[in-house]
């Protein structure tokens, strides 16, 4: 985590309530959520590579004219069926076309091996949506912004330093996911375990090229066996019925597991540096107070241009914010979205809020 003073940076707004129903990990899951005034259509399209991208569509019933449109990435291992569908129905509800994807690699998208990290492709997928929206005649192309939960911030990141069609970006519960696979948590992993872990991503490579199986690593546990808080989070979202999906590209006891040969291209990647190049495009972070992921928010956050906002959410976890309805500032997301696909943001516009119930 980058040090600094947060209040350096920006206006503060406390509020030190913490919500009894914040402890209760599902408490106001809604995942599988579907609106009675959106329209969802499953729709692939090409990325630049001419490898297909597969995404679900989902058009406001009551829509007239062009319309602002909004891409919506899925948690780093999930499918769009898992946390991405939910935030584009709640934003569609609000007059945006929206467009949840699945990375390349990942769900029903084309690339293989399946389950392979490459970050840049992460990145693409969120480019080849805008290509594909700027191509509807009811999407205004110069009104597209997009959105990234978990591991998907840092792939929207990414794509908006190179892909200045992306108008206005925000994440949710994001991960920096070089930092995340080089440091660990809070800096938990020191240079001889950073060593190790590469080593054994070689190896395993050369272990698929002599003809070895394909072996996975990370991802969320099967079972619970140890007290750990974040797995148990995790756990209750991908391991139960409030949020398990299986493609059928892979199988339950492979999902969210990335294959151990290509995930230490993380260690590579930096999707934090140099990200002030999106100014004077808006850029917001949403995280939960007792999230352990909050500190890439607040890296995200000082190293952003402006305009820029970070929208905390009092006594909400990292999960909570994937689907608890009751959590997850949706009036927030639809205010950013609207201003800053509506018109110009102001240059010099930096805020911190916190949000309760």
């Amino acid at each position: 985590m980058i040090g600094r003073n947060l209040a350096s940076v920006g206006v503060i707004m406390t509020v030190s309530a913490t919500t009894a129903t914040a402890q209760n990990l599902s408490f106001g899951a809604d995942n599988f959520y579907v609106s009675n005034v959106v329209t969802m259509q499953p729709i692939f399209f090409p990325n630049q590579f001419n490898m297909r991208i597969a995404g679900n569509l989902f058009i406001p019933n009551n829509l007239s004219g062009n319309a602002s449109a909004i891409v919506v990435g899925p948690p780093f291992g999930a499918t769009k069926e898992q946390s991405a569908n939910l935030y584009a129905t709640k934003l569609a509800e609000q007059g945006f076309v929206t467009l949840s994807i699945d990375p390349a690699f990942w769900g029903a998208s084309e690339g293989t091996p399946r389950q392979a990290v490459l970050p840049d492709m992460y990145a693409e997928s969120f480019s080849a949506a805008v290509d594909y929206l700027s191509l509807q005649t009811f999407v205004d192309r110069e009104r597209i912004g997009a959105l990234g939960i978990c591991g998907s911030g840092s792939w929207v990141i990414t794509a908006a330093k190179i892909d200045t069609r992306i108008k206005a970006v925000a994440t949710s519960s994001m991960y920096d996911m070089g930092a995340a696979t080089r440091d660990g948590m809070r800096n938990g992993v020191d240079f001889a375990q950073r060593q190790a872990r590469i080593a054994s991503g070689a190896a395993q490579r050369q272990i698929e090229v002599d003809g070895g199986e394909t072996a996975y690593t990370g991802g969320t546990p099967q079972a619970i066996t140890e007290n750990s808080a974040i797995d148990i989070e995790f756990f209750d979202f991908y391991r139960t019925a409030r949020g398990e999906f299986t493609p059928p590209s892979s199988l339950p006891t492979l999902t969210t597991y990335p294959t151990l040969s290509s995930v230490f291209r993380l260690m590579n990647y930096y999707p934090l540096e140099g990200m002030n190049i999106i100014s004077p495009r808006p850029v917001m972070f949403v995280a939960g107070t007792q999230a352990h992921s909050r500190e890439f928010a607040e890296d995200a956050y000082y190293l952003a241009g402006y305009p820029k906002e970070l929208v905390w959410v009092e006594g909400a976890g990292h999960v909570d914010l994937y689907d608890r309805t009751e959590l997850i500032p949706f009036g927030r997301l639809t205010s950013f979205f609207r201003d800053g696909l509506g018109s110009p943001a102001a240059a010099s516009n930096a805020t911190i809020s916190s949000r309760h119930r």
